[in-house]
């Protein structure tokens, strides 16, 4: 099986049945994001955000520590998180994060994880 990356962003899967029977469709939200970040002041990977999906426009998204402290809230349409905490730059190490967003007037939330490297 071969297993194809695809940028972030709304898809719609359709199966078709190889006898002519007939064919299922569904929709699914890719979520992309970078795995690290280097906010080094140098203008590539300086914040970190998620990217592609319409579905995501009011998604709600919290950056954790790995205590479980929430560190950041930020817009998905925003500039990003920017590795400070009350304006004081946080340590190189793994920080978690959660969407929260709507679809199809479902709840959903989705959890990962990424480093921020300094």
């Amino acid at each position: 099986m071969y297993l194809q990356t695809y940028p972030g962003g709304d898809y719609t899967l359709t199966v078709i049945n190889k006898f002519g029977c007939g064919e299922v469709s569904a929709q699914f939200t890719v979520v992309d994001f970078l795995n690290y970040f280097t906010p080094n002041g140098d203008g590539y990977n300086d914040t970190w955000n998620i990217k592609g999906s319409n579905a995501l426009d009011a998604a709600v998204i919290r950056i954790f520590d790995r205590y479980g402290k929430l560190i950041a809230e930020i817009d998905p349409n925003g500039e990003g998180w920017n590795g400070t905490l009350n304006g004081k730059p946080l340590p190189s190490t793994e920080y978690w994060f959660t969407i929260e967003y709507t679809n199809n007037s479902i709840t959903k939330e989705f959890k990962g994880h990424f480093s921020l490297i300094r």
